[in-house]
């Protein structure tokens, strides 16, 4: 395996066991989410409908760290997928419209986008994956 496989492996597996991690709670948090951000959660699709993209992506993370070189195109809806919630942040933050306290999130999604980024590029130049 190349370096950049080895490489995209790490990122893609690490981000798809983060994701899981920090996604799957917010299945169970909704009403506490509510009381502790108010105002709570007046279109609950919307809330639901993200967190089951977002995990879903995290369960691509997973494949593709199986098989980097393989699976490597999937890596550009992945690199969007991290730049559409961190950039929407920063975004809104800048103009007022969410607390400041998301920017954490925001830039861990931006510096995830820069490591698929850097695992696209290196994995470019591999050979056909063993």
């Amino acid at each position: 395996m190349s370096d950049g496989a080895r490489f995209a492996r790490r990122v893609f597996g690490a981000a798809g066991i983060y994701g899981i991690v920090c996604l799957l709670p917010m299945y169970f948090v909704e009403g506490y989410l509510g009381q502790v951000f108010p105002p709570p959660v007046t279109h609950p699709e919307f809330f639901y409908g993200f967190a089951g993209v977002a995990l879903a992506f995290q369960v691509l993370f997973l494949l593709v760290a199986r098989d980097p070189v393989r699976h490597r195109d999937m890596m550009i809806p992945s690199i969007m997928e991290k730049l559409g919630y961190g950039l929407a942040v920063v975004v809104l933050v800048t103009i007022g419209r969410t607390a400041a306290g998301m920017l954490p999130t925001a830039l861990i999604d931006l510096a995830l986008a820069v490591l698929f980024a850097m695992a696209w590029m290196r994995t470019g130049d591999s050979g056909p994956s063993n």
